[in-house]
């Protein structure tokens, strides 16, 4: 779980606290999508949507790349993966690395 040792915890944690967040993982999961269309389906201004986008990219759990004007967004599966180790781990009652 090299990656969680890198990115604290807590911003992961921080991130999937959020109902927003944990949507905009669950509607990438299949595929990358633009930051427009991702935004199309919430009713929140601009600047509040760029804010979950900055606490996911924070968290490691999204990465982004521009094409043009347009930003895409892709979930990173290795530290979502990391993430849901860590915790089956520690409900096993293991030993969790780097936290």
């Amino acid at each position: 779980m090299a990656s969680l040792t890198k990115l604290p915890i807590n911003l992961a944690f921080k991130a999937i606290a959020d109902p927003t967040r944990r949507e905009i993982l669950r509607m990438l999961r299949k595929d990358e999508m633009t930051a427009g269309e991702l935004a199309e389906r919430f009713d929140m201004t601009k600047p509040s949507m760029s804010h979950h986008f900055a606490v996911l990219k924070a968290a490691d759990l999204v990465t982004s790349r521009r094409d043009g004007q347009t930003i895409w967004y892709a979930l990173n599966t290795t530290v979502v993966e990391d993430v849901l180790a860590w915790a089956l781990e520690l409900t096993r009652g293991g030993k969790g690395e780097g936290i």
